[in-house]
């Protein structure tokens, strides 16, 4: 298989730009890609959380969780950082 993404954001996954403090490891994107997955979803999953897990640690319920999983929502920048917090993550990780 093969991506496409700007040369930018191909040096920052490489650890070789200015935002390369930050990565996202290779079963993240595993799930993104053959499964369709968010990437707060990813996440969750490989952390080992359930969605009623991650709601109670964000302080929401589950249903909103589910919700801000579906691939294409758009979350605001403070719902990044509470679901950055609970899952022990810089909200730079959530940013798709």
């Amino acid at each position: 298989m093969f991506a496409v993404l700007p040369y930018k954001q191909y040096l920052a996954l490489a650890g070789q730009g200015a935002e390369s403090e930050f990565h996202i490891p290779h079963e993240v994107v595993g799930l993104c890609v053959e499964k369709g997955m968010s990437l707060l979803a990813a996440w969750r999953t490989h952390k080992g959380l359930s969605q009623s897990e991650l709601a109670e640690r964000m302080g929401i319920t589950q249903p909103g969780v589910a919700q801000m999983e579906r691939p294409g929502a758009k979350l605001q920048k403070r719902t990044l950082e509470k679901a950055a917090m609970a899952l022990g993550l810089a909200v730079e990780q959530l940013e798709e």
